[in-house]
């Protein structure tokens, strides 16, 4: 009974609040409000470092900023096996929480470029990480998200990544693919190819719908209640999708295949459906470019 009613008051009321709360948290004037005590005191005690972020411009999501980048350094080697001398591309850069742990591996021969729709995540990382660290580079795109960026000129499924074929040996996307809509993703998917160099890979995060994903999100054991049903894809929110996307696995790995991105078995499931261990919270996909 005691877990009958833990399980409805998380459903009912838990994580619907957290959802309301999340959105808020995607507003800048709201993050400046929270976090003004905080900034006022770093100030005050000279303790910012200037290479992270004040949290009231981190926008990404929530979690710890260095520990996640640290993180993922960790799996581009591991799993994507990313030398130091080598080509990135980091697609959806944010602020830099992906970048700044790069800096430190990337050698001399390697470089990286990332690109994002929120121009201030892009101004900080050009005023903060490039004067630093000239072979990091930052571009602005002005592509339409109805969570990141409801004034976007052009649709993500139009657009085309402002860097030549075959240009990198390694591209990745973190919290991307689960904030975009299926045109889009194939949109995206093609240029990931197109940019990739023969034999190049990619490591991508996503939410992937299975029968054990579904079966958890029904028993409400999921931090994401993935309960609203699209055309192909599953979401928290009707009103903006973005918000969070899941999207079968089937459609996804097929979706890879068909542009020519061979998928590096496993795949490393994460535990945002309310799995008891993975890699990390979001699933983890590697893909190899075909000679």
């Amino acid at each position: 009974m005691t877990e009958f009613v833990t399980d409805v008051f998380r459903q009912r009321v838990y994580l619907p609040l957290k959802h309301v709360i999340r959105k808020l948290y995607y507003q800048p004037a709201v993050r400046s409000i929270f976090f003004f005590p905080e900034r006022l005191l770093r100030t005050a005690v000279g303790a910012r470092d200037p290479m992270i972020p004040p949290k009231s411009k981190i926008f990404i999501g929530h979690g710890d900023f260095t520990a996640i980048g640290l993180e993922f350094l960790r799996h581009f080697i591991g799993i994507g096996g990313l030398e130091p001398n080598e080509r990135v591309l980091d697609v959806g850069c944010g602020i830099g929480r992906m970048a700044i742990p790069l800096t430190r591996y990337l050698g001399a021969e390697g470089s990286y470029e990332g690109f994002d729709i929120v121009a201030e995540g892009i101004e900080w990382c050009q005023t903060q990480i490039t004067p630093r660290f000239p072979r990091f580079r930052f571009t602005v795109a002005d592509v339409y998200n109805g969570l990141y960026r409801p004034d976007g000129r052009f649709q993500a499924r139009d657009y085309v990544f402002p860097y030549p074929a075959e240009s990198f040996d390694f591209v990745f996307l973190t919290s991307v693919f689960t904030h975009m809509l299926p045109a889009d993703i194939a949109n995206y998917v093609r240029q990931i190819a197109r940019v990739l160099r023969p034999g190049g890979r990619c490591l991508m995060t996503c939410f992937l719908l299975n029968d054990e994903v579904r079966q958890l999100v029904a028993r409400g054991k999921s931090s994401l209640p993935m309960r609203e049903q699209k055309e192909g894809y599953s979401t928290i929110d009707r009103g903006t999708p973005e918000y969070d996307i899941a999207f079968p696995q089937p459609y996804v790995t097929s979706l890879l295949e068909s542009a020519g991105l061979i998928v590096a078995p496993p795949i490393h499931y994460g535990k945002w459906c309310g799995r008891a261990a993975g890699l990390t919270y979001q699933d983890v996909i590697l893909v190899r470019k075909g000679a």
